[in-house]
């Protein structure tokens, strides 16, 4: 059995709360989310990924590009290595919220039909609901059918404030 890598973390302020990261050795998120103790994000991770987790004052080009998200260069984070655990459809369903662009958000039908299987709507709502990196895989982008918000596990204020985010940085470039 080999020893779990140790993880870091680090909270970066947000105009909505703190957004804590988790990332591996190799910089990629594990975990991501609206709130300053990294214990809660650590039962999202799956737990072949997890491992003890070390306070950090930032996590490089990590914190970086979020703060740079958060000053409008909604895009920097698009780059950002991700590492998730889930079943094929899962992983598909988080790479295609990855191509949802900032300011133009899809509806749990269009997310299902970019994640290849028009007919499951549902499936595509749990892969919502199971992303444990936050912002970066973006699940906010994603409304329900009458363009209401629907979920978000970090709450609806973050999830509006997210797409008003996304929509006025993106009407404010054009």
């Amino acid at each position: 059995m080999t020893t779990p890598s140790t993880l870091d973390t680090s909270t970066v302020a947000t105009a909505v709360g703190p957004l804590t990261l988790i990332a591996d050795p190799d910089g990629a998120l594990r975990a991501a989310g609206f709130t300053a103790d990294p214990d809660d994000l650590l039962a999202l991770i799956h737990p072949d990924l997890r491992g003890p987790v070390r306070r950090r004052a930032d996590l490089g080009d990590v914190t970086r590009a979020v703060r740079s998200y958060l000053a409008g260069e909604l895009t920097a984070i698009d780059q950002l290595p991700v590492c998730q655990h889930g079943g094929p459809f899962q992983r598909t369903a988080w790479s295609a919220l990855r191509e949802v662009k900032p300011g133009e958000p899809v509806s749990y039908t269009a997310f299902a039909l970019r994640s290849g299987r028009p007919a499951a709507v549902r499936a595509a709502a749990g892969a919502c609901a199971r992303n444990a990196v936050a912002l970066v895989v973006p699940c906010h982008r994603v409304l329900r059918g009458d363009g209401t918000l629907g979920g978000y596990r970090w709450g609806l204020p973050i999830k509006k404030w997210l797409l008003d985010h996304e929509s006025q940085v993106t009407f404010a470039g054009q």
